[in-house]
């Protein structure tokens, strides 16, 4: 049986505070005899003295410096505890994951987040970056509960529900320094199988990898996220397929050359998905956010670009 309770840890965090076994008690609605008792009988426990007592004035040991400073994480951990038992009991959750696709940043949800924790404080809110299926596999894993921003259609088998939150169009683009740059017609699988393709890597771990236009026996470079991809495709060490969003101004700026293919790739949905039956409140806060008109905008600008 532990010796150390919280009420002792209550009491002796309100006596340090306020000076006194008196002030103590008067905050604590205790009388003096039963804070004095309390530190008595925490002492008596410990087999330590906690308490210097020089006449009406009190101060700490060493030790019990020592108590009060760790003893205040084990009240502050309780208190948020009851916070939190307190919002389950309400339909709030203790902790709220949200996955993104690494094309994405959660610095474009700031102005999101700051609501959400003005309306729930207490619960911990974390994000998750996957690529391509392997934000799909992070949800059906339970790894995340909710994605924002996931790229293209989800695997089959069920047990989420999604809802389109817009679409995005992409754009085949090189360096000015690529050969491919200084082909005037329309691009087909003979121009680019002598090239290398630059392709982000599916983070997915069980599920099949997704990949995008490559060619049987095409040099590839494969890089983390998107950033990298665009990047690479900057400096001129390969081609492939950028959001329109993302290469509109390095295009404009002349940095990237947008080149036009028999085989362009499709408009792809950008959706929020949830598992199916979660309906807590944090979740439900997060998915009528997420469905203004504005989102993919939002989710493309700043971002990691």
């Amino acid at each position: 049986m532990f010796k150390i309770s919280l009420d002792a840890l209550e009491v002796l965090d309100a006596i340090d505070r306020l000076g006194s076994f008196a002030a103590a008690g008067n905050q604590l609605h205790k009388v003096p005899s039963t804070i004095s008792y309390t530190i008595s009988k925490l002492e008596q426990d410990l087999g330590v003295q906690v308490f210097e007592r020089l006449g009406p004035k009190v101060s700490l040991t060493k030790a019990g410096r020592e108590l009060l400073q760790e003893g205040r994480y084990l009240l502050k951990a309780a208190e948020d505890l009851e916070h939190r038992v307190r919002r389950v009991a309400s339909g709030w959750e203790t902790e709220l994951t949200i996955g993104m696709d690494s094309a994405f940043s959660p610095v474009s949800l700031i102005d999101d987040v700051v609501a959400f924790c003005e309306v729930a404080d207490r619960t911990r809110l974390r994000f998750s970056q996957e690529s391509l299926s392997g934000t799909w596999e992070a949800l059906l894993d339970r790894r995340v509960d909710l994605l924002i921003g996931a790229v293209g259609e989800g695997p089959s088998g069920g047990g989420y529900n999604t809802s389109v939150i817009g679409y995005t169009q992409f754009v085949f683009a090189v360096s000015p320094k690529h050969p491919l740059a200084s082909v005037d017609k329309v691009l087909d699988k003979s121009d680019l199988h002598a090239y290398r393709a630059i392709v982000v890597s599916d983070s997915v771990r069980k599920l099949q990898p997704r990949t995008v236009g490559l060619l049987f026996g095409q040099d590839t470079l494969a890089l983390p996220n998107m950033r990298a991809k665009y990047e690479f495709q900057l400096a001129g060490v390969g081609f492939g397929f950028l959001p329109e969003p993302l290469a509109r101004d390095a295009i404009n700026a002349g940095l990237l050359i947008e080149k036009q293919v028999k085989e362009p790739r499709l408009a792809e949905p950008i959706s929020i998905a949830w598992r199916t039956n979660d309906e807590g409140a944090g979740l439900v806060w997060w998915r009528e956010r997420m469905q203004g008109s504005d989102i993919v905008c939002k989710l493309w600008q700043d971002g990691n670009f």
